[in-house]
């Protein structure tokens, strides 16, 4: 693993956290995620909970942040409901944020321990999405050329 150490964005930290606090009610939505876009702009989101496996807070964002016009993501942090602080995201979140933005950096940690770190460091030898998808020009058995 090859952590380096980056500043916190403490102000990501606070829309998440306010979010997660204002938006986040009852069993439906438990955790706010924000991002900051490579142009400054925070998007922020809440997960939708549900009994067959709903979209974490971090997925949800990277819809919104989609729908906003934000296609380059800088930093994403995820906050929980009930003042949790901080939360890493989980295994499925960390390989889709990986396919996505492999530069992406994710802020972990609590406290005093908080740290911003490569979301490739949270996912080491991880699999490559992208490298199953093969050129279809030159490949499709089908193509008339």
């Amino acid at each position: 693993m090859t952590t380096q150490t980056r500043r916190v964005d403490h102000e990501l930290i606070q829309a998440a956290a306010h979010v997660a606090r204002t938006r986040c009610r009852g069993n439906n939505h438990t955790m706010a995620a924000a991002a900051r876009a490579q142009d400054g702009r925070i998007i922020t989101a809440a997960n939708v909970y549900h009994f067959t496996g709903g979209p974490c807070a971090e997925l949800v964002l990277l819809g919104t942040a989609a729908a906003q016009g934000a296609y380059e993501l800088d930093t994403i942090v995820a906050v929980g409901d009930g003042d949790r602080g901080v939360v890493p995201p989980c295994g499925r979140c960390r390989q889709v944020l990986l396919d996505y933005f492999p530069a992406l950096k994710v802020i972990v940690g609590a406290g005093e321990r908080l740290r911003t770190v490569s979301i490739s460091d949270l996912l080491p030898e991880s699999y490559i999405w992208a490298d199953h998808q093969l050129d279809t020009e030159e490949t499709d058995p089908l193509s008339t050329s």
